[in-house]
């Protein structure tokens, strides 16, 4: 079990690294080119076999697998329903099982790499580092796909929440605020989310106050920015519980 754990966590710092940190919008949008997929999926090994400390067949197993979600992904589903946030949570949630399975199926892999002297140290730092990542950047996708029929209102309409904003002010917004909660979380004060809460509710006072639209519009957004950063951050906590207790 404690090597299964070991597995499964440097196996998932790999993944959140490589879709989220490693692969920029260009990316994204560009996915469906094979050139692309493959370059994504080159990643997806290079950090696998760095994180297993070298079990490159493993790494290469993953990144097959993840090679396969993908494309199914990408070519498989309808335009309408690919860049959704339901397509974006049952696609991670595959990589998830993905990794998950290997870490069962090679529970060793780590234990005879590089890093096998230094796990103890090394577990707590990725796991906060997995979620971080999650949290920051995982939300922007998340929140950002969630929101995107409601943006796309707001496109030809001059008065909409964003018209005098500065350009990707409201994505950087939402990266600090998920990092701040997933900071109060780590330390034990998650009260400190609810004075961020009515930190934002009187900053964006003025925003909503210009109509239903674009009070409703800023509601959603940050209510799901606050969900997934509080999911994101007590997920990580019982992740590490799990790791630090294991006998």
């Amino acid at each position: 079990m404690p090597a299964l754990i070991d597995v499964f966590v440097a196996l998932l710092l790999a993944h959140v690294i490589a879709d989220f940190v490693a692969q920029p919008d260009v990316m994204v949008r560009r996915k469906a080119e094979p050139l692309i997929l493959l370059l994504h999926i080159a990643i997806v090994f290079a950090l696998s076999a760095l994180a297993l400390g070298g079990a490159w067949q493993l790494a290469l197993a993953v990144a097959a697998a993840h090679l396969v979600i993908d494309a199914i992904k990408v070519w498989a589903l309808p335009d309408n329903w690919r860049d959704s946030l339901p397509a974006f949570l049952l696609d991670q949630a595959a990589h998830v099982a993905t990794i998950a399975a290997a870490a069962i199926l090679v529970p060793d892999a780590i234990a005879t790499g590089l890093w096998a002297d230094r796990i103890p140290q090394l577990q707590t730092p990725a796991i906060l580092t997995i979620g971080a990542i999650t949290s920051i950047w995982g939300g922007g996708y998340a929140v950002g796909l969630l929101m995107k029929p409601y943006t796309d209102q707001f496109e030809a309409d001059d008065a909409g929440p964003t018209a005098e904003g500065l350009e990707n002010a409201g994505r950087m917004i939402g990266k600090l605020e998920r990092g701040l909660i997933f900071l109060f979380l780590c330390v034990g004060e998650a009260s400190a989310t609810g004075f961020l809460i009515a930190a934002k509710s009187v900053l964006r006072f003025d925003t909503a106050s210009k109509g239903q639209k674009a009070g409703e519009y800023v509601i959603i957004g940050t209510l799901a920015s606050f969900g997934w950063g509080l999911a994101s951050g007590y997920a990580t906590l019982s992740l590490l519980e799990i790791a630090t207790t294991k006998p």
